[in-house]
């Protein structure tokens, strides 16, 4: 364990005065310090719980942790990417706690999650926890905290039925899952017990001010940056799209009143500045931000922005990026084809992609990364060809632009339209077909690996019997042979990947979130597939 590295931190809140009583708490990222310490989501959780003179916490990561107490009474993680679950069940076995709840006692921590892939879908990692909080952490962590400290004397049974009165918090252990085979399909989730509710709601914060930084570090991923959320949620409901359907309603602090008083707090300790969100640029007031950062007095100021809607690339905009040591921008296009991005509510034309470059160019950027996608449902050859062709169009108008197109295939996604759609397997000859036709051309191309979309897939809309494919396979290795090796073990047990992967379902049938309500009902999910289905 290195102590130096937690030396280093600058913190931005005030941790809460202790009581003779407090309650042993670890707090893990399942990944390495640098990595958990630049997401926002882990800074927050762990600044709220650290503010609280109830708890006595320490934080653990892959590579370094803080003094951890003999019998803590919780044990926390924050999961933000699929595949850390490898290391969630690595660090229980560490700290010699059983993998799965139905095999732990009263002298074992309370185990519980969140973060956004436990909040999509957490069928696939219900067994290894005993709660999983659903939503957003502002109100609901205190909510958790303060219900478990009534019953923290309690038997374990209690402990869990008490906390699933709780709204958002889901004890995955109360609900029982039957199937219509081995391999088939679900047939019901319901409750075990009567004062157990049918349904668990995700919880939305609603309140006027998002997240900022509450620790500022040199070892960061992102040295030193101090990071601004502008909004969270996005408008625009790609039908796709998790970051946007997951976390509605879209949602912005006023400029004045919050997002420049978190700014002004984050430059008096750093120099770099992140603002964040699925869609920075559509923040009301996002010119009001911009003149801000480019005033005379901020020259020193390294400012990055996580996303830029593409009709809002300005000349201006470019430039004060350019002036605050930015040296590209990324846009989301998902396609050339202006057929596709019809189906997916895409509200793009191709002219505002050419104009969005110009203004790139003319600003003084030196490149802009665009984000394609293939496989998307009711995609053609045509489609594909026409992201060729738009890409190569746009080296001819900025050739001193950098063009970079990062590409990814389609995977489904709980909560969206969406969801019913398996992968598109011809996506990775699309991919084959892209990397051919641009690379000759000069263009960076950056397509994510097909296989591990596969991966993705396969927890994205995996249900409880995926858990014993995962403890097989981080024995294994994570590579999609594992999965497959995996798949081939159990054999008769769950079905098998096509099932998870590729197959189309029907909207009657009953999906391993079902009993998890997001920000909308089936009823609109529906619908909105429906429309989608009308450009196909």
């Amino acid at each position: 364990m290195s102590t130096s590295i937690f030396q280093s931190e600058q913190l931005l809140f005030t941790p809460g005065t202790p009581t003779p009583n407090r309650l042993p708490l670890i707090f893990a990222f399942p990944n390495t310090y640098c990595v958990g310490i630049t997401s926002l989501g882990f800074q927050v959780v762990w600044a709220m719980l650290c503010a609280r003179s109830d708890l006595q916490v320490s934080r653990l990561f892959t590579d370094v942790h803080e003094p951890l107490p003999q019998q803590p009474q919780l044990l926390g993680f924050s999961l933000s990417w699929e595949l850390d679950y490898a290391n969630i069940l690595q660090m229980l076995e560490d700290l010699d706690i059983p993998l799965r709840s139905e095999h732990r006692t009263a002298a074992h921590p309370l185990v519980f999650g969140g973060g956004p892939v436990l909040t999509a879908n957490p069928e696939p990692f219900a067994d290894f926890f005993d709660v999983i909080l659903l939503g957003d952490g502002e109100e609901l962590l205190g909510q958790f905290v303060d219900t478990f400290q009534t019953v923290y004397q309690a038997d374990r049974s209690t402990q869990l039925l008490t906390l699933a009165q709780v709204p958002g918090v889901y004890i995955p252990s109360l609900y029982e899952v039957q199937y219509q085979a081995s391999e088939g399909a679900i047939a019901t989730i319901k409750p075990n017990s009567a004062d157990v509710p049918a349904q668990v709601q995700k919880q939305t914060y609603r309140g006027n001010t998002l997240s900022a930084s509450t620790v500022v570090t040199p070892k960061a991923a992102w040295e030193s940056i101090y990071m601004v959320e502008v909004v969270r949620s996005c408008p625009e409901m790609c039908r796709f799209c998790l970051a946007s359907y997951l976390t509605l309603p879209f949602r912005t602090p006023d400029a004045t009143q919050t997002l420049l008083p978190q700014i002004e707090k984050g430059l008096a300790v750093t120099k770099r500045i992140g603002l964040l969100g699925a869609s920075v640029t559509q923040h009301p007031e996002f010119d009001q931000l911009i003149d801000y950062f480019a005033h005379a007095d901020r020259d020193q100021v390294r400012l990055s922005i996580a996303s830029v809607r593409t009709n809002t690339v300005t000349v201006k905009l470019a430039q004060v990026l350019a002036q605050r040591d930015t040296r590209s921008i990324t846009i989301a296009i998902e396609s050339g084809s202006e057929r596709l991005r019809q189906i997916i509510n895409k509200k793009l034309q191709n002219d505002e992609i050419h104009q969005a470059a110009a203004n790139a160019y003319e600003g003084q950027l030196k490149g802009i990364k665009l984000y394609g996608m293939v496989g998307i449902p009711g995609e053609m050859d045509s489609d594909v060809e026409a992201t060729i062709d738009l890409m190569l169009q746009l080296k001819k108008e900025v050739p001193g632009l950098r063009l970079t197109l990062g590409c990814s295939t389609f995977v489904p996604k709980a909560h969206t339209p969406f969801q019913w759609f398996g992968v598109n397997p011809t996506a990775k000859k699309s991919l084959q077909l892209m990397q051919k036709k641009l690379r000759a051309q000069g263009i960076d191309f950056r397509p994510e690996s097909y296989k591990w979309s596969i991966i993705q897939a396969l927890l994205a809309r995996g249900d409880r019997r995926v858990s014993h494919l995962l403890e097989l396979t981080r024995h294994f290795g994570d590579s999609l042979g594992s999965y497959r090796r995996a798949f081939k073990q159990l054999r008769g047990q769950i079905p098998p990947l096509d099932f998870y992967v590729f197959q189309e379902w029907s909207t009657d049938q009953i999906l391993p979130w079902s009993h998890l309500q997001g920000p909308l009902p089936q009823s609109t999910l529906e619908k909105h597939l429906l429309n989608a289905t009308d450009f196909m």
